[in-house]
């Protein structure tokens, strides 16, 4: 499984959120396969075994003053390095176009878990096919609260 941030198209978008996070914003998904123009935001954790940043574009919704993204790997049986990143270090930077801040992730359970999945399923349906494929791995929903 290659690191998904040396995957072509995933470069590419780093480097325009870093160059031109406005543009980068709203990602034309057909760039890997997908349809439509799609809300990111840019991710960075800190790799637990390396200490270094790690950023990630993710397709994201608010959440109230918060923003929610999914932990799908495209459906794989184990769990994105960003989320393995997050259990070990929760607290990350988060870009939102060009409006960056902390954050402390956290994982949506229950009620809220299925509402935001919901939410998230709305604006990209893939994530549903994503859980079947996963199998028993219930797929994260991550919460990423601002802080100060």
């Amino acid at each position: 499984m290659p690191n998904f941030a040396e995957v072509p198209w995933i470069a590419e978008h780093i480097a325009l959120y870093q160059s031109d996070p406005e543009k980068a914003h709203m990602w034309d998904a057909s760039q890997a396969g997908g349809e439509g123009l799609l809300p990111t935001l840019l991710l960075t954790t800190i790799g637990r075994k390396s200490g270094k940043p790690r950023p990630i574009p993710l397709i994201y919704q608010p959440v109230g003053s918060a923003y929610a993204v999914i932990a799908s790997k495209g459906g794989f049986p184990t769990h994105p390095l960003w989320y393995e990143n997050l259990v070990a270090q929760p607290e990350c930077d988060v870009q939102v176009g060009a409006k960056g801040m902390r954050a402390r992730a956290r994982v949506a359970e229950g009620a809220e878990r299925a509402q935001v999945w919901k939410q998230m399923a709305e604006v990209y349906p893939p994530y549903d096919l994503y859980q079947e494929r996963a199998g028993n791995r219930e797929i994260p929903v991550v919460i990423l609260d601002p802080i100060d």
